[in-house]
């Protein structure tokens, strides 16, 4: 579960809190929590929202890639 390490990593990058995360997401803080714990699985939702908001791929974020550009 590398996206676990990885969003929590882009979030303290900039400098936002579960909450600002949680929000943009439409979800709680709780939730977003136990996405960054690994106890509960992201959604592809989400998944796909977290990689627009911080201009990064949805494969950096998997982890299949370390590079954070989009190829498109």
């Amino acid at each position: 579960m590398d996206y676990v390490k990885r969003i929590r990593d882009l979030r303290e990058d900039n400098d936002k809190t579960q909450q600002n995360i949680a929000d943009v997401l439409g979800t709680s803080q709780t939730m977003y929590a136990r996405y960054e714990r690994g106890a509960n699985e992201l959604p592809v939702r989400h998944l796909l929202k977290l990689a627009d908001y911080y201009g990064v791929s949805v494969d950096y974020i998997l982890g299949r890639t370390d590079n954070p550009k989009i190829n498109r």
